[in-house]
């Protein structure tokens, strides 16, 4: 274990909130790049500060073995569940920060944007993917960072570079298109609006590159196997995007359940504000307790059709601006048909009373584009909007 790293601390000064957030949740260092394990991940996506110590290890040889053994633990993506992570723990893979990117991005993404997501890894059109057209995202993050970095010691920015990304970059380097300073608002806008074959072929050609450079991850060896030879489908990318969603939401009601079936309304209220800009989230909860005196409980389905109906919010928010702009405000039952039609989930009525209650702080039983979007859409993004 190091003990240097204090002449590393600052380079939170120069970091992004998300790269704040995964430079304080990584766990595993090796040849400088920082790594989670599948146990950070998920701490980090469902915790508000690590629950354990970090330690960071040298990469000596024997270190090498161990990342080589840890791996071999990694199943194939064909044996995947929604408890994938969970089984993998501590010894069961490494994440580096692109990867986590990519995973954030799946967490806030709808079911229809995955057949998307996957198309724009495959570069040729044969419906599958190959271990060197999904590295192509290492490039598109990376570059997408370069924008976003703050001013400052050119030093600190490239060592904060090479713990993120395991090699030294030059700003002037690939993925530049006309129009390079009109930058997207997410890391998944990047993603789409990068597409045009003649970029992919340009990033593919560094890609050999990057794969030389770079030491094998969990994903990549759940997706392209051990010998990085195995090709990824659609169907068994869907169900990897699937499942995670499935095992965050089953984690985050798991914590509030008790083993029971259902978790409280004030518990659905805790978990909704979580990640959001609301500073008196007191006033939200005493609203809700006075609104709704007996409990009756929100079950696991209840739970998860909420956050698929989150993860489409863009088509919902364009239902609601329609309300907005006629200057009305929004019931429970016109509320439930807009995301039926904008998103095709189904909310239960008691779901949506709880959810009405929670955020209709004027009492009038009619919900706001104000009172709702804004807050839901810090949540979608857990604070990293």
């Amino acid at each position: 274990v190091t003990d240097n790293r204090s002449d590393l601390e600052d380079l939170h000064l120069y970091a992004t909130p998300r790269e704040q957030r995964f430079r304080r949740f990584a766990s595993l260092e090796f040849e400088g790049q920082l790594y989670m394990t599948p146990y950070d991940f998920i701490q980090a996506v469902t915790s508000d500060e690590p629950k354990r110590k970090q330690e960071f290890y040298n990469a000596e040889t024997d270190r090498e073995n161990e990342l080589n053994q840890i791996l071999m633990e990694t199943p194939p993506v064909w044996k995947g569940s929604s408890k994938l992570f969970r089984n993998l723990n501590e010894k069961g893979g490494v994440i580096s920060y692109t990867e986590y990117l990519f995973l954030l991005c799946i967490l806030t993404k709808p079911h229809a944007g995955f057949r998307i997501a996957f198309n724009m890894f495959d570069t040729d059109g044969n419906e599958m993917v190959d271990k060197k057209e999904f590295l192509v995202l290492q490039e598109i993050f990376r570059k997408k960072n370069e924008k976003r970095e703050k001013r400052g010691d050119e030093e600190k920015r490239a060592m904060l570079r090479l713990q993120l990304y395991g090699y030294h970059t030059s700003t002037n380097s690939v993925l530049k298109t006309e129009g390079e300073d009109l930058v997207p608002r997410s890391y998944w806008d990047t993603l789409r609006r990068s597409t045009s074959q003649a970029l992919f072929s340009d990033l593919a050609e560094r890609a050999d590159d990057i794969s030389s450079s770079l030491s094998d991850t969990t994903l990549l060896v759940h997706f392209f196997g051990k010998k990085g030879k195995a090709e990824l489908n659609f169907e068994d990318f869907y169900r990897f995007m699937d499942n995670l969603q499935t095992e965050v939401l089953e984690i985050e009601f798991l914590s509030y359940s008790n083993g029971m079936n259902t978790i409280s309304e004030e518990d659905f209220a805790h978990i909704l504000l979580r990640y959001t800009n609301v500073e008196n989230t007191s006033s939200y909860l005493e609203n809700m307790r006075c609104s709704i005196p007996e409990e009756k409980g929100i079950t696991f389905d209840e739970f998860r059709s909420f956050f698929q109906f989150l993860n489409n919010l863009e088509d919902f928010t364009i239902a609601m601006q329609m309300y907005n702009f006629a200057s009305r405000s929004i019931g429970q039952d016109e509320f439930k048909r807009a995301v039926y039609v904008a998103t095709g989930v189904k909310l239960s009525p008691h779901l949506v009373n709880t959810v009405f209650k929670i955020f209709d702080v004027d009492r009038d039983d009619q919900l706001s584009y104000k009172e709702f979007i804004g807050i839901m859409k810090d949540r979608l993004n857990r604070g990293f909007r």
